[in-house]
C-alpha cells in the first residue's frame, strides 16, 4: 500500500492537462492522437484513484476537494480545445 497514491493520481491527472493542450497544438494527425491517447490514460486513472482511496481507505479531505477540481479541469480543457 503506497501512501496518498489516490492523491497523486489526481495531481498527475491535473498535470497531464498542459501536456494534452500542447497536443493539440501540433501540427500532424499524431498530436491528436498522441492528446487522445493521454487524455484516456487521464480518463483511467480517475476510475483508480477513487477505487484505491476506498478500498484502502484513503480518503481525506484534500482528496475530495480536489478529486472533481481535477475532472473539470480535464474535461473542460479538452473541451475548449
Amino acid at each position: 500500500m503506497v501512501p496518498g497514491l489516490a492523491n497523486q493520481l489526481t495531481l498527475l491527472r491535473i498535470a497531464a492537462i498542459p501536456v494534452i493542450v500542447a497536443l493539440f497544438y501540433l501540427q500532424s494527425p499524431l498530436g491528436s492522437w498522441l492528446a487522445c491517447g493521454l487524455f484516456t490514460i487521464a480518463a483511467v486513472t480517475d476510475f483508480f484513484d477513487g477505487y484505491i482511496a476506498r478500498t484502502w481507505r484513503q480518503q481525506s479531505a484534500f482528496g475530495r476537494f480536489l478529486d472533481p477540481i481535477a475532472d473539470k479541469l480535464l474535461v473542460s480543457a479538452t473541451l475548449l480545445m
